[in-house]
């Protein structure tokens, strides 16, 4: 594999880079606001249990209505005509493992569909491949088991080369590592029941990433929604309905 390879030759220079981003990357909050909500008024309920990183958690956003979330309930709600619910789980900084925790503790409200956005902090802590995949197939179990899921979506990894933060050649290896890491978890989400691999090809837009060149302003958190909605609207819910779920 090209990105093991580029690893092993030019591991001394990523480790240089990512060191100095994580010593000059200037750290925005979670979007403020509420983490459990409403939108629409259709004659269909949809229940959203949506958990990860802090992507999911909503930074580079003001407020949780114009972060992923937010979003998401209402594309979903005018595309979909949908009365959604959701319940947002999620925590900077958050490997799978992290949010497999936060989802085996917190409190949780029943829901239909869950929605997991995970996977940049196991690349950028190493985590193996294998080890995460262990997890989120865990993670969906907890959402099931704790709330009632039905259904789990896990997103793909964004277009990391395009991240006006990282310098070559990181951007180059980090996109390398993303891809990778889609293509496996697409594989693996195609085997189990009930699990379902978003993707995201295309979505990123380095204009509208926040300040810090590495998470996602409003704009492009819209973008995400949409991908997503589209996905829980012709995939997901479908099998629901297939399974008399909703």
């Amino acid at each position: 594999m090209i990105h093991l390879a580029a690893k092993a030759v030019l591991g001394p220079l990523l480790y240089v880079q990512a060191f100095r981003l994580r010593r000059s990357a200037p750290e925005l909050p979670e979007a403020a606001g509420q983490r459990a909500g409403k939108a629409g008024t259709g004659a269909t309920r949809l229940r959203l249990l949506i958990a990860g990183d802090s992507a999911a958690a909503g930074v580079g956003a003001d407020t949780q209505d114009e972060a992923l979330a937010g979003q998401l309930a209402r594309a979903l709600a005018e595309q979909g005509g949908f009365a959604v619910r959701w319940q947002l789980v999620a925590r900077t900084g958050a490997r799978s493992e992290d949010v497999l925790q936060m989802l085996a503790n917190d409190p949780l409200h029943r829901a239909d569909i869950g929605v997991v956005l995970a996977g940049v902090n196991d690349i950028s802590k190493q985590v193996p491949l294998r080890r995460a995949l262990r997890q989120r197939e865990e993670i969906a179990a907890v959402m099931r088991r704790r709330a009632g899921v039905r259904q789990v979506v896990f997103s793909a990894l964004p277009e990391m080369e395009r991240f006006p933060a990282l310098p070559q050649p990181l951007a180059w290896y980090a996109g390398r590592h993303a891809r990778y890491y889609n293509s496996v978890q697409e594989r693996w989400a195609a085997r189990l029941e009930g699990v379902s691999h978003a993707r995201m090809d295309g979505v990123m837009d380095p204009a509208l990433m926040a300040g810090d060149g590495f998470h996602p302003g409003p704009g492009l958190y819209a973008k995400v929604a949409q991908r997503l909605a589209v996905h829980i609207i012709d995939e997901a819910v479908p099998r629901l309905r297939s399974r008399g779920a909703a």
